[in-house]
């Protein structure tokens, strides 16, 4: 670690700015899931959500030679619902748990992946987070979508990945093609390191076809008027996330977010007897949110995960009430769950998925200001789950946030 990054005590400079750690997690980057049927999961998230393949990756030939073919498809998928290269990945469960013979039972979470703001972030926050007692799954960069990243454990096993940049993907729709993808890294590199565009035109001296790149196509045709413009369903993605987890340590599990990655609690609410813990990596109200495990029968969630949702917001509260009324009329499952139980968000519904996990669609997340203090409870719009109105008031923060960038499609 440079001489210059620790000031004194247990103070890092982070771009020049103190901090308690050497690095700060900016948002909730990308999401990922281990599935039992890979194809009814693509099929599920890209024709019901839009979401978009920006590659597919083989794991077959990194099981033993004598496993290989035995397990069902190998092959998983990186999704995005913007520009970065994936946001979303589906990977196929049975040949992930031949890799990794040490995921729980029901572990499908694949992992929650954290951005933070430079490549130093990266290298010197995970020499920290190993040195402060944390194991580090692995570190380095691979490909496709070319993200530094290292891979530190939850205290349950939950993956989580710190990354500082990912590819991104323009208007022709194309990832980064695999002759552009010229070496893996296994282990944090030595800093500094060259840059991305050096490492493109290393790609073009050597005479790669950019246009030999994966480009995905819209498989449903584009018939609704989304905000003015002709989608091919009644909403746009325009953000992953929060995450929700079903734990057994609750206060364990979050000690490791708040005190290790550096996420800061929101709110805590107890709901029929059951502690429920909300953090935040910028000002959303929430981008994790920490249940116990007993809650899970309780709401009728599936028990071979321990994923409660993952988020989907879309772009206002119509599409909200017009992607419930589409996801239905397509045979999708949608629940409404206890509102309480989701401090900073108002209407939302849960979609089932092939494999039974659970994903949330909202429209508004409080933001919490310069005061790092949330909305009182007392102030927060009443939801009634059996009447959605066709409109509602604006709140203070309404449209606040995190903005999507580029065209809806």
């Amino acid at each position: 670690m440079p001489e210059d990054t620790k000031i004194g005590g247990n103070h890092f400079s982070v771009g020049g700015v103190l901090l308690d750690r050497p690095f700060r997690i900016r948002r909730l980057g990308h999401f990922g899931l281990d599935v039992r049927d890979i194809e009814a999961g693509v099929k599920f998230y890209t024709e019901m959500f839009g979401l978009k393949i920006a590659d597919p990756i083989d794991f077959g030939s990194r099981l033993p030679p004598e496993e290989q073919g035995k397990h069902g498809p190998s092959v998983g998928y990186f999704m995005r619902h913007g520009t970065d290269h994936h946001s979303f990945v589906l990977f196929p469960i049975r040949v992930r748990r031949m890799m990794l013979r040490h995921l729980g039972e029901n572990m499908t979470i694949n992992q929650i992946t954290w951005q933070v703001g430079s490549l130093r972030e990266v290298v010197e926050g995970s020499g920290w987070l190993k040195e402060t007692g944390i194991k580090i799954a692995r570190a380095g960069r691979d490909n496709p979508g070319s993200n530094w990243h290292a891979y530190p454990l939850d205290p349950e096993g939950h993956t989580n990945e710190i990354y500082y940049g990912i590819e991104q993907i323009g208007w022709d729709g194309l990832s980064k093609p695999k002759g552009m993808h010229r070496r893996d890294y296994h282990q944090s590199p030595t800093l500094p390191h060259r840059s991305e565009f050096a490492e493109v035109e290393e790609g073009f001296e050597a005479g790669v076809d950019i246009l030999k790149a994966n480009r995905f196509k819209e498989p449903l045709e584009e018939t609704y008027d989304v905000g003015g413009i002709l989608l091919a369903r009644p909403f746009k993605v325009t953000k992953i996330g929060p995450i929700r987890i079903f734990v057994k340590d609750v206060e364990d599990v979050t000690t490791f977010y708040r005190d290790a990655m550096g996420l800061k609690v929101t709110e805590e609410v107890v709901w029929n007897g059951h502690r429920c813990v909300f953090l935040r990596a910028n000002n959303e109200h929430h981008s994790l949110a920490i249940y116990p495990a007993a809650l899970r029968e309780e709401l009728g969630l599936s028990p071979h995960t321990s994923l409660f949702s993952c988020g989907f917001q879309v772009a206002d509260y119509t599409q909200l009430r017009n992607a419930v009324s589409f996801l239905q009329e397509k045979g999708v499952t949608v629940r409404k769950l206890p509102p309480e139980l989701f401090p900073g968000i108002d209407y939302s519904a849960f979609a089932i998925d092939p494999d039974g996990h659970a994903i949330q669609l909202y429209y508004y997340m409080e933001q919490i200001g310069w005061d790092g203090r949330p909305m009182p409870a007392s102030q927060r719009r009443k939801i009634d789950n059996e009447n959605w109105p066709e409109y509602v008031p604006a709140q203070t923060d309404t449209y606040n946030g995190e903005v999507y960038l580029g065209p809806w499609n």
